[in-house]
């Protein structure tokens, strides 16, 4: 009966501890030690239950079973009942170490034929090693608590499908999800984070608003974009290019499919083929959708002889992109199966590289700033033991991206021989409102493309030499990016960012006529604005705007129109009075900077 902790390169941070019987308890501890509580509690409960895993999770818990009795949520609280016995037991976990032998007999006698094949995965000569509280006993590596009575505060939460590890041709098994917290306190403060999750939903919202869908007949995870939504996308898209312009980019626009020599040259062929799309015939010859934009600019590099007066060559795109996802990862916005990268990639000579590097870092930085994200740490992945390219470059490089962070103040860590097999790389990760995690921007070295394609350029001295490459990527994906987006702002957006800023709201159809001139003088203005024309009570339209989380409100009266005013209610501000016409776009000009 086996539990394997997940195996992290950069384990959950412990920010604080719990002290029970004079024993530090850290709360990835606790958790695992929870999710064997729970393990214990459904095998008494029911009957023959096979295990498989068991690990914490940044909240909590949770394990896999296969049983005969079909779990519910309904369930809950009988199991949890039984978990508070075993926690008030307070029963000590005794750590038990066996040989291979043993092991497997034990495994077998029980009927633990997932554990049996868990316990292969260990290799010859590492201890087998068991953790048993009362009569339940569990294959696990630990370490656990000092006993039960050290989990404190407990939730069971949900129930999901989970195919044995991970694979859909294996059985399919019942994982209950639970949380577990150092006090009730904190309990209670983890579950109002989840339902404010919830709440801020990108999959609810944004069908909800209006601004996205997805449909059986077209496929998973190929997003359609309907008129709200590619709103906002233009404004991301059209500050994006204006920033990258503004930071000496210039824009390219690449195929959407290419030569199979062209991915085998890349090596996608050979190392990314099962994430590729089938390939189709074009003239006897096979092509590939693209699932990544870099060997398309390597070839616009390759176009003519470069110089090193010519570098570094700074190339953006928005381009698509297409990558096979199992349909079991696919998950709104945030993974898909079609999506447009940010891409850029950045060519340049050893001697300019760790200011390019400074200012790309400072560059992400202000754009994740501007979209609101302003808690924003790094990752700095160095040189892993299997790598190509030059130590030495890969030295400067690392140097390069770490003098870039501490220039620019920013948190980091190290995660020491995490890169790519390729290079180098910082991940920019942002904090959103409610403090959840997430990977955005990457700078990435590559010295794998420049040798494949034999990139060159000529130096001062008239010899050919190989350029840096970098790639770069701010936001990730744009679907990705928006389903965060609305996530963080809970669909409720900035008026520079929103679909619809301003919504007129004549009071009769007698004001129709002049919502319509003022709506003309806004459109004149670049403002995004509609007018509510139905036939409802001014209570209802702003109830309507509200839901649909309009930022501005003009309301056109009888008053209003007769002396050329608009009365202006705005999201957050409240009611802001009369103003003219020409004093509200002031008014906005002012607020979409912000």
């Amino acid at each position: 009966m086996a539990s394997f902790p997940i195996v992290r390169k950069m384990p959950i941070t412990v920010s604080y501890t719990l002290k029970y019987k004079e024993i530090t308890v850290s709360i990835e501890m606790m958790r695992h030690s929870a999710a064997h509580i729970m393990a214990a509690a459904v095998c008494e409960l029911y009957p023959n239950v096979k295990l498989d895993i068991g690990p914490s999770t940044d909240d909590g818990f949770y394990y896999d079973f296969d049983m005969p009795h079909r779990l519910v949520p309904e369930d809950f609280a009988t199991i949890e009942a039984k978990m508070a016995e075993i926690v008030k037991a307070d029963l000590p976990f005794e750590r038990v170490e066996m040989t291979r032998e043993e092991a497997v007999k034990l495994l077998t006698d029980a009927g633990q034929t997932f554990k049996v094949e868990r316990l292969a995965d260990i290799p010859e000569g590492e201890a087998i090693s068991f953790y048993k509280c009362g009569n339940f006993i569990d294959l696990c590596r630990g370490p656990h608590v000092a006993s039960t009575g050290c989990v404190k505060a407990f939730k069971l939460t949900s129930i999901a499908g989970s195919y044995y590890r991970g694979d859909e041709k294996n059985p399919m098994l019942q994982r209950i999800y639970g949380l577990a917290a150092a006090s009730q306190e904190e309990l209670d403060a983890i579950i109002n984070r989840i339902e404010e999750a919830k709440r801020r939903d990108h999959r609810r919202l944004g069908p909800e608003l209006d601004l996205f869908s997805m449909h059986d007949d077209v496929g998973p995870g190929l997003i359609h974009w309907h008129p709200k939504g590619a709103r906002i996308r233009v404004a991301i898209e059209d500050y994006w290019r204006k920033e990258h312009f503004r930071n000496g980019y210039d824009m390219l626009f690449t195929p959407h499919v290419g030569r199979a020599n062209l991915w085998e040259t890349s090596g996608h062929l050979g190392f990314y083929k099962e994430n590729m799309y089938s390939s189709m015939d074009v003239d006897g010859q096979p092509y590939y959708v693209k699932p990544m934009n870099c060997p398309f600019h390597i070839q616009v590099y390759k176009s003519q002889m470069r110089s090193y007066r010519d570098l570094p060559l700074r190339w953006a795109e928005l381009g698509t992109v297409y990558r096979y996802e199992k349909s079991g990862v696919l998950h709104g916005l945030l993974r898909v199966r079609g999506f447009t990268q940010d891409d850029a990639h950045i060519f340049c000579a050893p001697e300019t590289i760790v200011e390019e590097i400074r200012t790309t870092v400072g560059f992400a930085l202000r754009i994740l700033r501007r979209f609101g994200f302003n808690e924003i740490a790094a990752y700095l992945s160095t040189r892993p033991d299997k790598a190509v390219g030059d130590p030495e470059r890969w030295e400067q490089a690392t140097h390069s991206l770490e003098a870039a962070l501490k220039s620019e103040g920013i948190d980091y860590q190290i995660d020491q021989g995490g890169g790519a097999f390729y290079g180098p790389k910082i991940d920019l990760k942002i904090k959103d409102a409610i403090g959840r995690e997430w990977q955005l921007g990457t700078i990435q070295f590559d010295f794998n493309l420049p040798e494949r394609f034999n990139l060159t350029y000529i130096g001062s001295d008239g010899a050919a030499h190989r350029p840096y490459m970098v790639h770069r990527a701010l936001l990730g994906s744009i679907e990705r990016f928006f389903g965060i987006l609305i996530e963080h702002y809970a669909g409720a957006f900035p008026v520079w960012l929103a679909a619809e800023q301003v919504r007129i709201l004549p009071l009769t159809d007698a004001q129709l006529d002049r919502a319509k001139e003022v709506q003309q003088q806004l459109l004149a203005e670049d403002v995004r604005v509609s007018i509510d024309s139905h036939a409802d009570k001014l209570g209802a339209k702003i109830r309507r705007a509200q839901e649909e989380k309009v930022p501005i409100m003009l309301i056109i009266g009888k008053r209003e129109a007769e002396q050329g005013t608009l009365s202006v209610r705005v999201r957050g501000e409240g009611d802001l009075g009369a103003m003219s016409v020409d004093d509200f776009i002031a008014y906005f000009r002012e607020a979409v900077k912000k």
